[in-house]
């Protein structure tokens, strides 16, 4: 390989760090935001005016990138069902923000890359080693600790991000499986699809508040009556779609510029990330069980990555050598 195309391709897998980076402060954002509303408005009015405000800012990213032609789509049901996935995902994920300091939500949803190797064998048919199976080990032993089954302060909401993170991992296998080569603005735009036709629907059926008998935060947001934001919750609601959109195209920039290898161990960013907005805006810090729970999912996650990496770098020189 010549030094030219050595610098292109560092220059091209450092452009997707960044932009992944970039991406995870604005996420987390939004995730602050989400659980900063989640005692005053409900969970569907939220995702609604989140989605319609990220369509505004996806509707500019999509005009600089071509047009309404980069829309054009011979998968508009992928995309749908891909979209659903994720509203699911989210759902757990934002029900357990509602009664979870933002860091232990964010560390257990870290238990996604154990679940996507788990489902890689009856899903994709792909071999799972003895060390991959080591790091799933590994990761889901932190999981544990972090849930403390058993102990008196054991919560069961806190199974809600695993909820999210075995929802992503579905998603993931299946864009995986399927496979997606279309611009990263057409796909942040199918994304928020689902999540207004789904808000609008959950809406009309419980927007009422006649559910809302339960004193729970989680239940709370879910179940919560439709009213019409206030002023200052218009601005949050614009900032937060504002956020999603950028972060969502930007994490889909990133993996569009870099190699996954690469690129995706820097996902784990997002932990400092929500430490520092757990504690920063509702004071939470984790504390030690968590610390080391967290610690063990990453580790797998990252050891996870490691060896699909190295699979997938042995099978390249087997196909150089055939």
């Amino acid at each position: 390989m010549h030094a030219s195309q050595r610098r292109a391709g560092v220059s091209s897998n450092t452009r997707g760090i960044l932009c992944l980076l970039g991406a995870l402060v604005f996420l987390t954002i939004s995730d602050s935001i989400m659980k900063w509303l989640s005692p005053t408005l409900p969970l569907h009015e939220v995702t609604l005016w989140r989605a319609i405000f990220a369509l505004t800012v996806v509707g500019v990213i999509v005009r600089v990138e071509g047009g309404l032609t980069t829309l054009r789509t011979r998968r508009p049901l992928l995309h749908f069902t891909r979209g659903t996935m994720l509203v699911i995902a989210n759902v757990f994920f934002f029900l357990g923000l509602a009664a979870m300091p933002i860091a232990e939500v964010v560390a257990l949803f870290f238990s996604a890359p154990l679940f996507i190797c788990l489902l890689s064998r009856p899903v994709l048919g792909e071999r799972v080693g003895a060390p991959r199976w080591c790091a799933i080990g590994v990761g889901l032993l932190g999981v544990l600790i972090m849930l403390r089954p058993g102990s008196e302060v054991f919560r069961p909401i806190s199974l809600l991000p695993i909820a999210a993170a075995l929802c992503y991992a579905a998603m993931t296998m299946m864009t995986r499986k399927l496979g997606i080569g279309e611009k990263a603005g057409a796909m942040t735009f199918y994304i928020q699809l689902p999540f207004i036709a789904i808000s609008l629907l959950v809406g009309l059926a419980i927007g009422d508040g006649g559910f809302d008998r339960f004193d729970d935060p989680a239940l709370g947001f879910l179940l919560r009556a439709w009213r019409w934001p206030e002023a200052g919750e218009w601005r949050l609601l614009a900032l937060c779609g504002v956020m999603v959109s950028i972060g969502g195209y930007l994490l889909s920039q990133a993996y569009r510029l870099g190699e996954a290898s690469v690129v995706a161990p820097f996902e784990y960013a997002a932990m400092p990330f929500a430490l520092l907005a757990g504690f920063t805006l509702w004071g939470d810090w984790p504390d030690s069980v968590a610390f080391a729970g967290s610690g063990l999912i990453i580790a797998g996650g990252l050891l996870v990555i490691y060896f699909e990496n190295r699979a997938q770098r042995l099978a390249a020189q087997v196909a150089r050598i055939d």
